[in-house]
């Protein structure tokens, strides 16, 4: 048996991770994101054989573990994509919507003439990642389930987002056991359920994103309340870039606490993303994967995914009036690292006055406009345009649904003896040596950080 790394290897995104045995499988289906060395591997034919992989087991439904599926089945693949159902009904959206996106960037850089090829294409259409998705198969958490006579799937809850799970595969000849944590999420999240406890493994891949990070230890809730009181006293409006699923959910969940406690005015809330409006109707179709009661969904009153003065925004046309808004106001929109999607249009039209704010509530991967903003950018290009950095740019990582390290030791206290070898990925590479090194120090494992195309023979 064989497992080599294609993505997430020194870097966060384009997870995909390929097992051959006597069938080859692929974990995850990721789309790269960030730096542009990495955004190419996108174009480039895979360095698989497409045709040859019977199934993918996809741990969660994020653009960078789900995204490339469309270019996968495009490359021949007609084996099966298997998922929890809340997995596969949010890739039901985000793909497309990942399609559109792709569609809408080449027609805008066609018209403005800012891009380097003519014409540009979309890298997938929105046509094509529907079409995707006739191969998805589901299973519920905590059921073993096989496939073919060769392997026993299990997943277990991941705690991440919404229908995240832990791959665990069991192969009968041999009987090696191996685990994937895609992203791990927090034990003590106020939204998510909790990840499983895993008490053994012949082989384990882990997640390394905050390898090298604490998450902070304010409320959240505080800083969001000084920052949305000052800016609405200078007559600014509140930018909050965020990933359609969980983390759009979970600040309208805090906004609304606000609102409620009056720490905050009555702004109005425009959330500007149709994805994100779709993705809401899903967390309301699956309270098993968090920790809001469901009676509570049910009723406009009383449903935490709603707040006073919030309004969807679904068209575009709605969208563009937006950016004229003459009063204080909040707008959430994506994507949740600014790198494409309605957002870009609003920083253009915000990044300039210092009465505006910027909030980035997640994780901003190397090379994103948002690690560029977080970092302290004095300007920024979008749409080969060079945009004035003068807004207020704050960063709440305490939000983030990614375990820090911390966490992630006491997640692996829970093994009973220690994997024959712990393979460190999902992170930037400061990131993945820093837990690497926590690993040995605090439980003395074997570790090994794969690099992009990396294999190893799992004796």
């Amino acid at each position: 048996m064989r497992l080599t790394f294609y993505g997430a290897a020194e870097t966060v995104t384009g997870s995909k991770f390929l097992i051959e045995n006597k069938n080859n499988f692929l974990i995850d289906c990721g789309l790269f994101q960030g730096p542009k060395e990495l955004r190419i591997k996108n174009w480039e034919d895979p360095p698989f054989n497409a045709r040859a992989v019977k199934a993918v087991f996809l741990t969660h439904a994020h653009i960078d573990h789900s995204g490339y599926i469309p270019l996968l089945v495009k490359n021949g693949f007609t084996g099966k994509i298997l998922s929890t159902e809340a997995t596969a009904e949010l890739c039901s959206i985000l793909l497309p919507d990942s399609g559109h996106l792709h569609e809408e960037d080449a027609r805008y850089a066609n018209k403005h003439g800012f891009s380097k090829h003519s014409p540009a294409l979309p890298l997938y259409t929105e046509a094509e990642a529907r079409s995707s998705l006739r191969f998805f198969e589901t299973y519920p958490l905590e059921t073993t389930f096989s496939v073919n006579d060769e392997i026993d799937v299990t997943f277990h809850p991941a705690g991440h987002i919404l229908g995240a799970c832990l791959v665990e595969l069991k192969f009968k000849v041999g009987k090696k056991k191996l685990l994937f944590t895609g992203d791990l999420g927090r034990p003590h999240s106020s939204f998510m359920i909790k990840p499983a406890k895993i008490t053994e493994t012949d082989y384990l891949v882990i997640e390394s994103t905050y390898g090298n990070r604490q998450h902070s230890d304010e409320d959240a809730r505080d800083r969001f309340e000084k920052i949305v009181n000052e800016t609405a006293a200078k007559g600014g409006t509140i930018l909050i870039p965020s990933f359609a699923v969980e983390r759009a959910q979970e600040v309208i969940y805090l906004l609304r606490q606000l609102k409620e406690k009056k720490k905050i005015p009555d702004l109005p809330i425009y959330v500007n993303s149709p994805l994100t409006i779709n993705a809401t109707e899903i967390f309301r179709k699956h309270p098993e994967g968090h920790k809001i009661n469901p009676r509570l969904l049910t009723d406009h009153a009383t449903n935490p995914l709603e707040c006073g003065n919030l309004h969807f925004v679904q068209d575009s046309e709605a969208s563009k009036k937006l950016s004229g808004l003459k009063f204080p106001a909040i707008i959430i929109s994506g994507s949740g690292m600014a790198e494409g999607g309605r957002i870009l249009h609003h920083l253009k039209q915000k990044l300039p006055e210092a009465r505006n704010a910027v909030v980035f509530v997640g994780f901003q991967a190397e090379g994103t406009r948002g690690r560029a903003l977080t970092e302290g950018a004095e300007s920024i290009k979008i749409h080969g345009e060079v945009i004035p950095v003068r807004a207020r740019i704050e960063h709440i990582d305490s939000l983030s649904a990614h375990a820090d390290y911390r966490e992630i030791l006491t997640w692996l206290s829970n093994f009973e003896k220690a994997p024959r070898m712990t393979y460190i990925v999902h992170g930037e590479l400061k990131a993945a040596e820093s837990l690497q090194d926590k690993i040995k120090s605090h439980l003395g494992w074997k570790t090994t950080i794969p690099k992009y195309g990396e294999g190893f023979d799992l004796a």
